[in-house]
């Protein structure tokens, strides 16, 4: 077939792409349309050799993908590697200014997108940016005088940037981290030796290719290993399995709250009559993971890398329940207390697993040696903070045990501090989700009328009050301080185009919104629906103390 072994050597994506050339198995998958690897590369070539021509002499060879998961997506990944240049995956969530900013900072003088996204452009300014919309006539006429080019991939190096992807967080605009060639082959190779990644499996893309996700995890393996890919133009629940027949899936990526919606559909006797091996993603959580396994016949591995490539966690046998794993070879991987630069005490559990020193073990997780954090795309400021000190500070939170395994606590932003005693949101949830009636969980901070955090919940689901706080009472690694002071109740949780919690939306609103509240006043034990006089007592607390303006920070 004129392709190498799936061990094969490339050290750029650019090599992987011409690779396939000659491969004529079926390579690509979405909905009624089906291409083989050959005629991936080959439309790769296409494009790649029409972006060349586009691109204006000195511009930054900058493509952005407004698209949702289509073949274009994949098309143009390999496109820009065999053109030696880089894509900026564009958020089809963002709005306005907020989406012209990204293109434009990004430097983008190509946006390739569809129809279905033209309205998002309408109104913005978005000079010198030249516009491709996949699915007309007149991009078939522009792409026609290139259906004769070959795959190239002399003018790319492993040190070419290939991905511009925006990594989102509490506050400011998002930031795009950079991302090679040689890094995303790389982590590619990496993937394919960890899980056993085989020619004839098929990769099933849910999660959006904005995403560092489904390109670093899903895509990249695939095309490493020669293994087809299957793509789901949006992420559906409901839609999972089906598709995970019809295209012999045998491997997905997930991340955010997908499991839980995927879980949260009705169960069939014949669940698992399915080809997958193996999921591989973020925030499922033990509870989740073993239902799914439960259910389907499908191990999910719970895996962490920050976006930006600075520090991973692998998890191997032997890992303990609920723990992420070691850090990965070559890393020197610290739990830290940010305000004193010293490591942290390592956890202490219970005989019952409860962790017993949380406010100082849990600290954030840098990497104090060689990493491969490539940086962020004219942000010099964000980079210096990521890596001050000489050390890769991850932003998140964990502890880790005696024996070195690492236990996620959440990000940096999710640290809670109530009565002055600390809490990382991640370890409240864990237990809260043990709830019958909740679907999904998601605590945060809300600021105390005096001072400090008190502990808000949101539960999707059914609540019954009686029922939780017998609930509360009989969970042994509670603490005196997790228990929710508030708790909203919501049909479904709000996520972000990424299937991650909105947390920056549930702590904006507080318990001032339109869901219902329950809450727990100081010195009772007792939930209550929060009324309106309630809230205007409330209010008029925060005011009393000066901190009214702190609501909805």
């Amino acid at each position: 077939m004129g392709s190498r072994s799936v061990g094969t050597g490339a050290r750029t994506v650019a090599e992987l792409v011409q690779d396939r050339w000659g491969d004529h198995r079926p390579g690509l998958w979405f909905e009624e349309r089906t291409l083989t690897h050959h005629e991936v590369a080959a439309g790769a070539a296409a494009r790649a050799a029409l972006l060349t021509d586009l691109l204006p002499p000195g511009a930054e060879p900058h493509v952005g993908v407004l698209l949702d998961n289509t073949p274009e997506y994949p098309l143009w990944l390999s496109a820009a590697a065999l053109a030696g240049a880089a894509v900026a995956g564009i958020n089809p969530t963002r709005r306005g200014p907020e989406l012209a900013r990204d293109i434009l900072h990004t430097e983008c003088r190509v946006l390739v997108t569809e129809r279905a996204h033209l309205p998002l452009l309408d109104g913005l300014e978005l000079p010198g940016v030249r516009l491709l919309v996949t699915d007309t006539e007149a991009y078939e006429r522009l792409l026609a005088p290139y259906a004769d080019a070959r795959p190239e991939p002399t003018r790319a190096t492993p040190g070419s940037r290939l991905l511009l992807y925006f990594t989102s967080g509490s506050t400011g605009a998002p930031k795009a981290a950079i991302c090679s060639q040689g890094r995303l082959a790389a982590a590619g190779r990496s993937l394919v030796e960890h899980f056993g990644v085989r020619a004839d499996d098929v990769h099933y893309v849910c999660m959006p290719m904005f995403h560092g996700n489904a390109v670093i995890a899903d895509w990249a393996p695939a095309l490493a290993a020669g293994a087809g890919v299957a793509l789901r133009r949006r992420f559906s629940a409901s839609g999972f399995l089906t598709d995970v027949r019809a295209y012999g899936a045998t491997y997905f990526t997930y991340v955010g709250r997908a499991v839980q919606y995927i879980l949260a559909t009705p169960a069939r006797a014949d669940d698992r009559d399915n080809p997958l091996r193996t999921g591989f993603g973020t925030e499922a959580g033990a509870v989740d993971a073993a239902a799914f396994e439960a259910r389907f016949g499908v191990r999910l591995v719970e895996g962490y890398g920050s976006s930006e490539g600075g520090a991973a966690i692998q998890r191997t046998p032997g890992t303990p329940k609920g723990a992420i794993g070691r850090a990965a070879p070559g890393d020197d991987l610290a739990v830290v207390d940010p305000a004193r630069r010293t490591e942290c005490p390592a956890a202490a559990f219970g005989p019952d697993g409860r962790l017993l020193n949380g406010h100082e073990a849990i600290g954030e997780l840098v990497n104090r040696g060689p990493n491969p954090f490539e940086g962020y795309w004219r942000n010099e400021a964000a980079e210096a903070a990521r890596q001050r000190g000489g050390w890769y500070w991850t932003g998140d939170l964990f502890y880790r045990d005696t024996d070195g395994f690492l236990y996620f606590a959440g990000r940096t932003d999710d640290r809670l501090r109530v009565d002055s005693e600390n809490l990382a949101a991640a370890v409240i949830e864990n237990i809260l989700a043990r709830y019958e009636g909740a679907d999904a969980v998601a605590v945060y901070a809300v600021p105390d009328p005096v001072a400090g955090d008190q502990v808000m919940a949101t539960v999707a689901g059914s609540f019954d009050p009686l029922a939780f706080e017998t609930f509360l009472r009989a969970q042994p690694d509670l603490g005196t301080k997790m228990a929710p002071r508030f708790i909203r109740i919501v049909d479904r949780m709000p996520v972000t185009a990424t299937n991650k919690i909105h947390r920056v939306g549930l702590r904006r609103e507080g318990f001032r919104c339109a869901d219902p509240v329950w809450w727990r006043p100081a010195g009772e034990s007792a939930y209550r629906r929060l009324d309106e006089e309630d809230l205007a007592e409330l209010i008029a607390r925060y005011r009393a103390r000066g901190r009214e303006e702190l609501l909805g920070r």
